[in-house]
C-alpha cells in the first residue's frame, strides 16, 4: 500500500513538472513575439522618422509635386494610428507605395538626385526597408514556432487551459505580392 502512495506522489509531481515546464514554455514563446514585435516598431519608427527629411529635401526641389507629398505625409499618419498587426501591415504598404511614387519624382529632378542630402536619405531608408524586412521574418519566425506551441500535444493543452492566443502573422497587403512590371 505504501508503494502505490509514493508511485502516485510520483506521478503527480511529474505531471505537476510537466504542466510547470509547458506553461514556461509558453510564456517564454508569448515573450519572443513581444520582443520580434518591437523589432519591427523600433525600424518602423526610425523610418518614420526618416520621411519629413526625406519631403522637405524633396520639397525644396519639387515643391509643386504636392500630390505626392501629401501620400506619402497620409502613409507616415497612418502608420502612428495602426494598433494592430493588420493594420500595421496596411500602413505599411501605404508607405512603401508612398515612398516608390515619391523615389519616381525625384527621377525628373537631376539636381535632387545629385543632392548629398538627399542620396544621404535615401541611402539611410534603402537600409531601415532591409532591416524591416528582416525584423518581418524574424517576427513570422518566431509567430510559427510559438503557434506551433500552441497548437501540438501536450502543449496545446495548458495553451487552452490558460488562454495563450494564437498570434498574427505579418503578412503582405493585397497588390503588393505581385512582382512589379518593368518595361523598357
Amino acid at each position: 500500500m505504501d508503494l502505490w502512495i509514493i508511485i502516485l506522489i510520483v506521478i503527480i509531481i511529474a505531471i505537476a513538472l510537466l504542466v510547470v515546464k509547458y506553461y514556461n514554455d509558453l510564456v517564454n514563446g508569448r515573450n519572443h513575439v513581444k520582443n520580434a514585435w518591437s523589432q519591427i516598431d523600433v525600424q518602423l519608427q526610425r523610418r518614420n522618422d526618416l520621411i519629413p527629411n526625406i519631403v522637405e529635401t524633396v520639397k525644396g526641389y519639387a515643391g509643386h509635386e504636392k500630390e505626392t507629398l501629401s501620400k506619402v505625409t497620409e502613409a507616415r499618419a497612418s502608420m502612428a494610428n495602426a494598433t494592430t498587426v493588420k493594420e500595421v501591415a496596411e500602413a505599411d504598404t501605404m508607405i512603401t507605395s508612398a515612398l516608390k511614387s515619391l523615389f519616381a519624382v525625384s527621377e525628373a529632378y537631376p539636381d535632387l538626385k545629385a543632392n548629398q542630402n538627399f542620396i544621404e536619405l535615401q541611402q539611410e531608408l534603402s537600409e531601415t526597408e532591409d532591416k524591416i524586412s528582416y525584423a518581418r521574418q524574424f517576427y513570422n519566425d518566431t509567430v510559427l514556432k510559438y503557434n506551433n506551441l500552441c497548437q501540438q500535444f501536450p502543449s496545446s493543452i495548458i495553451a487552452s487551459i490558460f488562454h495563450f492566443d494564437l498570434a498574427e502573422f505579418f503578412e503582405a497587403q493585397e497588390g503588393t505580392r505581385a512582382a512589379p512590371k518593368v518595361q523598357f
